[in-house]
Parts: C-alpha cells; sequence; structure tokens
C-alpha cells in the first residue's frame, strides 16, 4: 500500500454487535493508535475542534509524547467531533483501504456509544433527540412554540439555557401546525403532461423530521419542481433517520429505525418508486449509514440503492430526460454552501450543479463546513465555538456579496447567517436575502415559490 493512498475511501460495516466494540480497553488501544497517526499527520488540523484538541493535549505533556496523555483526557476530543465526515472524506490519506485503516469519525461514535450505554445520554440532549416527539407537540401551538424559542425572548430561552443547555443566542427551528405530510394532501399540484419526463418516473419523497415540522416549504418546492417535470410524488414519512441518536451513539436505536423504515418503504420500490430525501444528511443515513449499521438486511440495501438526495434526483432528471423549459435567472447570484453531509454522499456539488442551470446564474461554491453539526452547534458549551469554525464560511459569503445565500443543510444556512451578523457591520453584504435551501431557489427560478 502506497503512503497516502489514492484511492477512493471505503468504509466497513459498523461492528456494534460484536463484543470487542464495546470493550472499553479495546476502545483506548484505538483511540491511542488513530491519535498517535493523526498527531503525526495533523491534516485535519483546520476542520474541526476535535484536531487541535487532540494536538494540544499531546504538545503539552513534559515530553510531547501520547503515552504521557491520561486516556480521561480523551473525552473533549470525542465530544468537538461533529460527524462532519470531512476528515474522512477530504482530509485524511489513511482511510480504507489504506492498511492503516482510520475512520476517525466512526470511531468517535464508537466512544459515544459506549459511554451512552455506561452513563446514559444526558437527559436534556436525550430530549432534543426526540425529533418526532417534538415536532408533533409543537405542532399542536406553533406559535406558542416558535415565541418561545425566539432568541428575543429572554424569559423562555434564559429557562431553555439552564434546563437544556442551550445556548440562548442559538437560532433553533422554527415549528409548523400543518406538516409538510398534512400539506401535501391538502395542496394538489397539476402535473405537466408537456415535459419530457412525464410518464417515466415515480418519486416518493421521504419528507425528514426537519422538512416535515420545520420547513414544510422545502418539501412543496420539490413536489412543484417535479410535477413542473412530469412526474407526480406521494409523501412518506415513518419517522426520523435517527442521526440525531447517532450524534450520541445510540446505535441500537438507529438500527431498529432503519429496520422498520426500509421494510415500510420495500413495498414503494417494489412498485417502482424512487425514494428522495429532502436533507442531505438523512440522504446520508439510507445511503451509507444505515446499510454500515445494519448490512445484513437485504431491505436496507434496497432502500440505500433506491435513495437520491433532492438536488442529486433533480440533476439526474436533466441528464437524462431533460428539464420542463421555464427556468428565469436569478438575479444577484448565489453563494453555495456544500453542506458536509452531501459531501459525504460522494455524488458531488448535486446543488450546485443544479443551480447551474439555471440560466446566466453566477454560483460561488464554498466548501467548509459551517461548524453546527446537528444539535451540537446549539448547546451552550459549543455555541461560540461552532461559530467560530463557521467564520471562514461567514467571511467568504459576505465577502461574495451575492443576493442569495444556499445550503442543503438548514441548520447550516440560519447558522451562516448567524455568523455574518456577528461580522463587523462594514463586513456584511449590503444586501442578502434570507437562507434558503437550494431546491427553494430553483423552484423560484420555475417562478413555483
Amino acid at each position: 500500500m502506497r503512503e497516502g493512498s489514492l484511492d477512493a475511501p471505503t468504509r466497513h460495516p459498523i461492528d456494534w454487535q460484536n463484543p470487542d466494540f464495546w470493550d472499553e480497553a479495546k476502545l483506548d488501544a484505538e483511540l491511542r493508535r488513530v491519535f498517535d497517526i493523526c498527531h503525526g499527520c495533523r491534516r485535519c488540523f483546520n476542520l474541526c475542534d476535535s484536531f487541535p484538541r487532540l494536538f494540544d493535549l499531546i504538545d503539552n505533556t513534559k515530553g510531547e509524547t501520547l503515552e504521557e496523555v491520561p486516556s480521561t483526557e480523551f473525552k473533549g476530543v470525542v465530544d468537538s467531533c461533529t460527524l462532519c465526515d470531512l476528515c474522512f472524506m477530504t482530509k485524511c490519506p489513511y482511510v480504507p483501504p489504506h492498511e492503516w485503516n482510520l475512520d476517525f469519525p466512526h470511531l468517535m461514535v464508537r466512544a459515544r456509544a459506549i459511554e451512552a450505554k455506561k452513563k446514559g445520554v444526558p437527559f436534556a440532549e436525550a430530549q432534543l433527540t426526540k425529533t418526532d416527539r417534538n415536532g408533533k407537540l409543537a405542532a399542536i401551538a406553533p406559535g406558542i412554540a416558535n415565541w418561545a424559542s425566539d432568541t428575543s425572548n429572554k424569559l423562555t430561552r434564559g429557562l431553555l439555557d439552564k434546563v437544556a443547555d442551550v445556548h440562548p443566542e442559538a437560532a433553533l427551528p422554527k415549528f409548523h401546525g400543518a406538516t409538510f405530510a398534512v400539506r401535501a394532501k391538502r395542496e394538489a399540484l397539476d402535473i405537466n403532461a408537456a415535459a419530457p419526463a412525464y410518464g417515466k418516473r415515480k418519486v416518493a419523497l421521504y419528507a425528514t423530521c426537519f422538512v416535515n415540522y420545520n420547513n414544510p416549504n422545502i418539501g412543496m418546492a420539490m413536489r412543484a419542481i417535479l410535477a413542473k417535470n412530469g412526474i407526480d410524488s406521494k409523501v412518506v414519512y415513518p419517522k426520523c433517520c435517527g442521526m440525531p441518536q447517532l450524534e450520541h451513539g445510540e446505535i441500537e436505536k438507529v438500527a431498529a429505525t432503519a429496520k422498520q423504515v426500509a421494510a415500510e418503504m420495500s413495498p414503494l420500490i417494489d412498485d417502482g418508486y424512487d425514494i428522495v430525501a429532502l436533507i442531505p444528511s438523512c440522504a446520508l443515513m439510507l445511503k451509507f449509514e444505515w446499510p454500515l449499521i445494519v448490512p445484513d438486511d437485504p431491505l436496507v440495501k434496497k432502500l440505500a440503492q433506491a435513495t437520491f438526495d433532492a438536488a442529486e434526483y433533480v440533476v439526474d432528471i436533466a441528464k437524462r430526460e431533460g428539464l420542463a423549459p421555464g427556468l428565469e435567472k436569478l438575479d444577484g447570484g448565489v453563494s453555495m454552501h456544500f453542506a458536509c453531509h452531501a459531501r459525504a454522499q460522494n455524488m458531488g456539488p448535486k446543488a450546485a450543479e443544479m443551480l447551474r442551470l439555471v440560466p446566466e446564474i453566477s454560483v460561488a461554491v464554498i466548501e467548509r463546513c459551517s461548524g453546527h453539526g446537528g444539535s451540537w452547534g446549539v448547546m451552550k458549551r459549543n455555541f461560540e465555538l461552532a461559530l467560530k469554525v463557521g467564520k471562514p464560511v461567514a467571511k467568504t459569503v459576505a465577502k461574495n456579496a451575492k443576493t442569495y445565500l444556499a445550503s442543503e443543510c438548514p441548520l447550516a444556512g440560519e447558522h451562516i447567517a448567524q455568523g455574518i451578523e456577528r461580522l463587523p457591520a462594514e463586513d456584511r453584504p449590503a444586501q442578502m436575502e434570507a437562507p434558503l435551501h437550494p431546491i427553494e431557489l430553483f423552484a423560484k427560478a420555475y417562478g413555483l415559490a
């Protein structure tokens, strides 16, 4: 094996049903093996806080050796990982098939899994992962929920700070009473029979918890784009994909979710439906993480092979059948943040490729982590650090001075906007629309939003 493998990175299944996976001594040995390699390489020093923390731990010992670092100090390194996957996908020269076999993010998942099994997930953080429950409760009275979570509400955000350790300045997703699934049933669409793809495809949109409860407009925009291109769609949402649980190492819960959702979607696939996930983290779970967690389940494998990311699917229509006419230019251009979990799907910058189908458009792609990391970035202990990690992105967006900011990850888009607000007044863009999902922008170019 040559030094610094140039082969495409491959991932091995997460061996969580092997007793050795849960052995703390063997975990410690693997952490030390990997940390020693990382300390000698340092290529990932600027990706997230995990690596600077690790390097400082070692460099600040008397002999600057890993052997002098007590294992109890590793927790800070583990907790700082946002599971963005950029080290694995873009930086590390020692990922499989290299013989050193480094998978830093999945090693962090293993460490968290052992801690969760031993101590449990902290109560407040566990409540944040219950996205379906939270979404259903908030949908009963979304006005009250959004009032309480608004950063301007010092009373309730102060309570949330004390009870749930959520930073009082961190923007939180809004909730809707009419979920995406409800709106899709209410609002019929005319299918364009003149479109090149008419009658050639059927789509089941996996709503995702975020689109279903927090931003149905993304889903409605995707449905409108598909209808414009002659494709009927139905909305399916058995439950959340489990990414919030994976972030905390609750692998057994993720495995159960994968089996349940795959079983419910299997008849749709058999009936010729393509599965399209509307948020890249969820597409990553269905396409890549689930098959690594339950590698022997044929239905999970079948679902993975049938799943597309939203922008990936629009590009596929454009390439195979051609798009329906009607796209109009978007004045002012777009700063397009390439979301980490879109990048981790190893499909290329499909959202940027999709937006470049819009006439006369200027798209500036930003290939760097926003620093948000799902629920990680809203926690009191992480919020300022998350903004620091994402500051280069915020500065680049401001420098680009485009009219639109887009990110496939809506949480990242809002986080970047918060980073821009913290820049000196003279460095902020004079005019910039609120961040949008690229699907929303594409629908806007079609005159559908």
